[in-house]
C-alpha cells in the first residue's frame, strides 16, 4: 500500500518472507508495495528466532496487479516526456505485500500512500514523512454527513470494520454528527472472522430496527461477509450508504444480491480515464516479458486463461495464441478507474518532488546553508520537503497538492446502484462532493437520478424515530432516549408554533391569541353587541316595535281623550306613563353598539330617570284609587289631596330623586368604557363593556326603583277587590308582578351571563318588564277604545 523512493544510499526497500517484485534500474528508484496476493504463508516459529517459511503466497489479486502496473505505466509515461524530468530516468521497485502484516519498512523513507486512509495518519508530528493520494477519512465523514441531514434520516444504524479503519472511520462520522438532528440507532462490529452466529445476531438487529438507513465503513471482504448474511436473511427494506471501500466491488454487486442492496448509494474515489491504460495493461505477453522480468505474469494467465505459458510450471499449457482483451477481466478493467488513478497521481506527485529537487540551485537550496539535496545520497527529510511543496496538474487536468498533514484535496463521486434490463447493477454518478484545503466541501447530487433501495424506488426513504412534530405542536423528548426520539405536544392556548420541527411554543403578544391549529397569533376577538349581529339586529326592532306600539296607545288616546274610559283614568297621568314608557323601550337601543363615554352615561342614567318615571306614574294612579274609594266613606274627604296638581307634583318628587342620584352617580364615578378578557369555548375575547364606575351608585339607581315598584305592588295588591269598572288595580298588581319578577330573575343571570351576553340579559329585563306595564295597563283600555265602544261611557262605568 505503500510506496518508497531511495537514491544509491544505504536505504533499501526491505521485504520479508515475501518472495516476488518486479525492478527497473533508474537514476532515482520509486519503491512500490501492493497486495498482489492477498494471503501470505505462516510463518514458523521457534522458541528464540522466527524461520523463513519459503512456501510462496496464495490467492492472486488481479486488481492489485493492475495497480502495480499502472506504477510501472506511470514511470514509464513520465520518462518519455522530457518537458517534466529531462535527463533523468526514474526506475522502479514494485514488490508483493500478500496483504501480510510482516511485511515492513527496515529504514524509515518518505512514503506516498495511494490507499491508506485512516484519519489516524493525518499527524505530521508523528508522521512527518507520510503523504497520500488517497482522502482521508474525515472527508469520507463529513459527506456521508451531510448526505444524512441532507435526506433528512435523523435515525440511522451504523455498521463497521472491527479495524482501524471501522473505528476510525466511525468516529469520524460520529464528530461530524455531533450538533446536528441525526441520532445512532445501533452500532455493529462485523469481527474479522465471521462466525455464523455473530454475523446471525447483528443482521437480526439490524431487520428489527425502525431505522431504515444504515452508513457503513467496512473494507470489501466485510461487506461480502455481512451482505452474505443479509440476503440469507432476506432483509430487502434498507437504505444502505456505502464507503468507498465497497461501493464498486464486483463480488458486492452480484445478481443475487440485487433484491437486498439495489438503490444503495455512497461514495467512490474520483474516477478517471487513464488515456492508453488500457493497451497498456493489454500488451503483456509470457513471450515478451520473462517470469524473472516479473514472475506474477506466470499466474495472471492462470488466472486468466486457465494454462500455464511455460512446461516448467507444469498444469496445461497454453497454446500461444491467447490475447488479453480490454475489459475483458478485473485486471483490464479500466471502467472504474479510482484507486489505480491513486496509484498513477503518486507517481506523479513524487516525480514533480524530483523536478523541484533538480531545479535547486546551490547556494540557494531550502537546507542548512543554502545546500541543495543529492540525488546519489538524497535523505528522507529532503524528499518528504520537496513532496510538501508540490502543486501541479495531473495529465487528466486534476489540480494536486498535499495539505500540512500530507493530504490532498477530497474528491469522491456519489455511486448509486441502478438494476439494468440484464438484472445487474450499474454503477451510476448521481454527484459529487469535493473539498479543497481549509473547507469542509461542496456537495452536489442530482437527486432526480436517484433509484432509492429499501423498496422506495422515486421516494427518499423515511428513516425517522419519531415523524416532525407539525406546526402548532413542539418536541418533547422521551425520557432515557434519544433526542430524535420524541412525542408530539399541541401548544398551550395563546401559544403557537409555525414551524416544523419546533423545541418550543412561542407565546402571542399581548391583545393576540393562537388560532385553533396553533399555527399563527390571530388578534384577539373584540365582542361587544353590535347592530351588526343577530342578537343586536332582533333586540333593536323589539324595542322599535315597542317604542311604536306606544306610540300608537299614545296616538289612540290622544284621539278618545274626551271620552269617558279615557277621561275617568286620568288622561295628563296616563300619557305622562305612556311618554315614560317610550323612552323605556328606547333606552335599550343605547345599550347596543360599541360602548363610548357617553353611550355608557346615557344609557344607565336614560334606563334609571325613565323607569322611576313610568313606575311613579303608576304608583300615582294607585294611590289615586285608593284615596277615591276611601273617600266614599263616612266622614271621609281625602279626595282633596289627590288632585292633578298633587299628582304632578308627587311624580317629579320620586323622578328627581332619581335625577339626583343619577347626576351624584355620573359626578362622582361615571361609568366609563372597559375591557374584560374572557375565555369561552371558542377562545380568549376582549369584551367591550360599560364598566359601572360605582358600584354604590348603580346599586342605588336599581335600588331606588325596586323600592318604588314594590311600594306599587303592595297598593296594589291592596286595592285588587276594588269593582273593576271603576279602577284598575289588578291590572297595576299584574304588571308590577311581572316587572318585578323580570328583575329578580334578572340579577342571578346578569351576573353568570358571559361578554356581550350581560348586555343581552340587561336589555332583555327592560323590554320584557316594559312589555308587561304596557299591555297589562293599556291594552285592555284599547280593546274598549277601538273594539268595544258601547262600553266607552260614564254609564257603564258607573254601573258598579
Amino acid at each position: 500500500m505503500i510506496q518508497g523512493i531511495y537514491g544509491g544510499g544505504p536505504c533499501k526497500l526491505m521485504v520479508k518472507s515475501v518472495p516476488g517484485s518486479v525492478y527497473q534500474a533508474g537514476d532515482l528508484v520509486i519503491g512500490g508495495l501492493f497486495p498482489v496476493h492477498v494471503k501470505a504463508p505462516r510463518p514458523e516459529l521457534e522458541f528464540r528466532m522466527e524461520k523463513v517459511n519459503n512456501k510462496f503466497c496464495e490467492i492472486f489479486n488481479q486488481r492489485a496487479y493492475r495497480w502495480l502496473q499502472v506504477m510501472i505505466f506511470a514511470v514509464e509515461e513520465i520518462n518519455n516526456n522530457t518537458d517534466l524530468l529531462p535527463n533523468f530516468t526514474l526506475g522502479y521497485l514494485a514488490a508483493d505485500t500478500c496483504l501480510a502484516e510482516s511485511t515492513t519498512l527496515l529504514t524509515a523513507m518518505a512514503m506516498v500512500s495511494y490507499l491508506a486512509s485512516c484519519v489516524c495518519l493525518s499527524d505530521n508530528r508523528r508522521y512527518p514523512l507520510f503523504f497520500r493520494t488517497m482522502p482521508s477519512d474525515a472527508a469520507q465523514a463529513w459527506a456521508m454527513a451531510e448526505l444524512l441531514r441532507l435526506m433528512g434520516w435523523t435515525w440511522v444504524g451504523l455498521v463497521s470494520a472491527d479495524d482501524d479503519y471501522g473505528r476510525f472511520g466511525i468516529q469520524m462520522l460520529m464528530d461530524a454528527l455531533r450538533g446536528t438532528e441525526v441520532c445512532v440507532a445501533y452500532h455493529e462490529v462485523i469481527p474479522k472472522d465471521y462466525p455464523k452466529m455473530t454475523m446471525r445476531r447483528i443482521v437480526k438487529n439490524i431487520q428489527k430496527s425502525t431505522a431504515r438507513a444504515v452508513v457503513t465503513f467496512l473494507i470489501g471482504q466485510d461487506a461480502k461477509a455481512l451482505f452474505e448474511e443479509v440476503v440469507h436473511q432476506n432483509v430487502t427494506d434498507k437504505q444502505w450508504i456505502a464507503n468507498d471501500a465497497w461501493v464498486t466491488y464486483g463480488t458486492v454487486s452480484v445478481p443475487r444480491n440485487i433484491p437486498s442492496l439495489a438503490g444503495t448509494i455512497g461514495f467512490a474515489l474520483r474516477k478517471a480515464d487513464i488515456p492508453g491504460l488500457g493497451a497498456f495493461l493489454a500488451h503483456i505477453n509470457p513471450r515478451l516479458n520473462s517470469p524473472n522480468s516479473d514472475p506474477f505474469i506466470t499466474e495472471l494467465w492462470e488466472e486468466l486463461f486457465g494454462c500455464s505459458p511455460s512446461a516448467d510450471q507444469g498444469g496445461t499449457l497454453c497454446l500461444g495464441s491467447e490475447v488479453i482483451g480490454i475489459g475483458e477481466s478485473l485486471y483490464t478493467d479500466v471502467s472504474q478507474l479510482r484507486i489505480t488513478y491513486n496509484v498513477y497521481k503518486a507517481v506523479y506527485a513524487i516525480a514533480y518532488a524530483v523536478k523541484d529537487m533538480l531545479a535547486c540551485e546551490p547556494g540557494k537550496g531550502p537546507f542548512l546553508d543554502g545546500q541543495c539535496p543529492d540525488v546519489q545520497t538524497l535523505q528522507p527529510l529532503q524528499i518528504a520537503h520537496y513532496l510538501r511543496e508540490v502543486n501541479f496538474t495531473t495529465p487528466l487536468k486534476e489540480w494536486m497538492s498535499f495539505d500540512e498533514n500530507g493530504d490532498p484535496p477530497a474528491s469522491y463521486d456519489i455511486i448509486n446502484w441502478h438494476v439494468t434490463a440484464k438484472q445487474t447493477i450499474e454503477f451510476v454518478t448521481v454527484g459529487h462532493f469535493v473539498s479543497s484545503q481549509g473547507s469542509n466541501g461542496q456537495f452536489h447530487i442530482g437527486m432526480d437520478r436517484v433509484v432509492w433501495g429499501g423498496g422506495s424506488r422515486q421516494e427518499v426513504p423515511v428513516s425517522v424515530c419519531s415523524s416532525p412534530c407539525p406546526p402548532g405542536t413542539r418536541i418533547a423528548v422521551q425520557k432515557g432516549r434519544p433526542v430524535c426520539c420524541f412525542d408530539c405536544l399541541p401548544c398551550a392556548e395563546g401559544e403557537i408554533s409555525n414551524r416544523t420541527g419546533s423545541l418550543e411554543c412561542i407565546l402571542c403578544p399581548e391583545r393576540f391569541w393562537s388560532n385553533s391549529n396553533r399555527t399563527v397569533c390571530i388578534p384577539q376577538q373584540v365582542d361587544f353587541l353590535s347592530y351588526n349581529d343577530t342578537m343586536g339586529i332582533v333586540l333593536s326592532i323589539v324595542s322599535a316595535v315597542g317604542a311604536t306600539l306606544t306610540a300608537a296607545t299614545f296616538a289612540t288616546f290622544l284621539y278618545y281623550r274626551h271620552t269617558p274610559l279615557v277621561r275617568a283614568n286620568n288622561s295628563e297621568v296616563s300619557f305622562m306613563l305612556l311618554l315614560s314608557l317610550k323612552l323605556c323601550f328606547l333606552c335599550a337601543l343605547a345599550f347596543i353598539g360599541q360602548p363610548a363615554p357617553w353611550s355608557c352615561m346615557l344609557r344607565h342614567t336614560l334606563f334609571g330617570i325613565s323607569f322611576v318615571l313610568c313606575i311613579s306614574c303608576l304608583l300615582s294612579r294607585t294611590v289615586v284609587v285608593l284615596v277615591a274609594f276611601r273617600s266614599t266613606l263616612p266622614g271621609e274627604n281625602l279626595i282633596r289631596y289627590v288632585g292633578p296638581a298633587q299628582q304632578r307634583l308627587g311624580i317629579s318628587i320620586c323622578t328627581l330623586v332619581q335625577v339626583l342620584i343619577c347626576v351624584l352617580w355620573l359626578v362622582f364615578a361615571p361609568p366609563q368604557p372597559a375591557e374584560r378578557d374572557i375565555i369561552d369555548k371558542w377562545g380568549p375575547k376582549i369584551v367591550l363593556e360599560c364598566a359601572n364606575g360605582s358600584v354604590v351608585g348603580f346599586s342605588l339607581v336599581l335600588g331606588y326603583i325596586g323600592l318604588l315598584a314594590c311600594v306599587c305592588l303592595l297598593l296594589a295588591f291592596l286595592a285588587r277587590k276594588l269593582p273593576d269598572n271603576f279602577n284598575e288595580a289588578k291590572l297595576i298588581t299584574f304588571s308590577m308582578l311581572i316587572f318585578c319578577n323580570v328583575w329578580v330573575a334578572f340579577i342571578p343571570a346578569y351576573i353568570s351571563s358571559p361578554g356581550k351576553y350581560t348586555v343581552v340579559v340587561e336589555i332583555f329585563a327592560i323590554l320584557a318588564s316594559s312589555y308587561g306595564l304596557l299591555f297589562c295597563i293599556f291594552a285592555p283600555k284599547c280593546f274598549i277604545i277601538l273594539l268595544r265602544p258601547e262600553k266607552n261611557t260614564k254609564k257603564h262605568l258607573m254601573s258598579r
